[in-house]
Formats: C-alpha cells, sequence, structure tokens
C-alpha cells in the first residue's frame, strides 16, 4: 500500500461521527486533499503530537470515536504517550500509525521503524488490541473492529514510500480556523459533521 491508499482506505471506513487527530506533513495533506471535515484536526507543524491530542480528546468525550492517524516518525517521538493511552484505557480511542520506515515528509530520511516493531510496542504499553495490516482490506476491516471495541487500539498499516514522490497540497485552513472549526464539533455546537 502507499499512503493514498491507505488514508482512501482509512476515511472510507471512518464513522461520520468519529473525529480525526492527524499529524503534521504529508499525512494530514492527504487527509485534507481527499476528505476535508470540520471534525478533522490538522496539526501543522506539530510532529509527535497527535497521540498526546488524541487521548486528551478521549478523556475530555468518552463516549466520541477518536482516532489518532500518524507517521511512524510521529510515533516513535511520543512513544512515552502509549503506556499513558493504555493505563487511561479510552473506550473508543483507535490509533493508526502509517509505517513507512521513512521520515516521508522531510525527504524520506529512513526511521528506525525497521528495527522496532511499532506494534509490539503497543502490545507492551497495554493497548487492548494491536492489528498489524500490509493490505487495504485487511486495514479496512481492522478500523472498523477497532471503531466498535472497547478499549485503545493500535493499528499499524505497513505503507511503500511514494517513489514518484507525490505531494497533495497543502491544507489551505489557517491554524486558527482548524482549531476554531475542531472545537465547535466537538462541542457538538457545530452541527452534523460537514464534508467540504
Amino acid at each position: 500500500m502507499n499512503r493514498e491508499e491507505v488514508v482512501r482506505a482509512v476515511l472510507e471506513v471512518l464513522p461520520g461521527s468519529s473525529f480525526l487527530v492527524t499529524t503534521t506533513g504529508l499525512i494530514s495533506r492527504e487527509v485534507f486533499a481527499q476528505k476535508d471535515r470540520d471534525r478533522n484536526l490538522y496539526l501543522l507543524g506539530s510532529m509527535g503530537l497527535a497521540s498526546s491530542i488524541g487521548l486528551g480528546l478521549a478523556l475530555l468525550r468518552p463516549s466520541a470515536h477518536v482516532v489518532v492517524l500518524e507517521g511512524d516518525g510521529s510515533a516513535l517521538m511520543s512513544l512515552g504517550v502509549l503506556p499513558s493511552i493504555a493505563a487511561e484505557q479510552p473506550a473508543r480511542f483507535t490509533h493508526v500509525i502509517l509505517d513507512n520506515e521513512a521520515y516521508e515528509s522531510t525527504g524520506s530520511q529512513p526511521s528506525i521503524s525497521s528495527r522496532f516493531e511499532l506494534s509490539t510496542a503497543g502490545r507492551a504499553a497495554g493497548y487492548s488490541s494491536n492489528v498489524a495490516a500490509s493490505e487495504a482490506d485487511s486495514l479496512a476491516d481492522a478500523i472498523r473492529e477497532a471503531s466498535i471495541q472497547n478499549g485503545p487500539c493500535l493499528v499499524v498499516a505497513k505503507v511503500a514510500l511514494d517513489p514518484a514522490l507525490r505531494t497533495p497540497p497543502r491544507v489551505t485552513l489557517s491554524p486558527a480556523d482548524i482549531r476554531d472549526r475542531f472545537r465547535l464539533a466537538f462541542a457538538n455546537r457545530g452541527g452534523p459533521a460537514g464534508v467540504k
């Protein structure tokens, strides 16, 4: 799978009521290009913070389904959050890591995830379930299952680097606009989840 395919597979099965937190760089850009909506929180320039922010949202609204979508580089920056997520046991928390073994957004420098299994780290931390997916169908099934399970679920999707270095367009919303519309949606004052 490549990044575009993985993001599409996640977005196609993501319940409309879910809140999605995406890491900085190409992942946020890909989500924005494919399915922008007010329940997406794009963390522009905030690498390594997606899982922490997602956990905070899940603790604030235990009934909400919160999905974190980040790359292996971002996850490796914040490994200490994994046991915190497992210890807090947010009931409807899905953590998806796109693992291409590189920092693709900054030039595809290799990460250490080729020698460090992120799914093993999630299991050791105490996530309720851990799934490794290498095909779009198994990834979609894992996201569907995670959305109805009780407790935090980790899904690690192995992703190929994009040989063409295709880059989706930048997120055109300002950080303040992203924050404000997400805050309204999260507080249930923004009406139904809007898709643009």
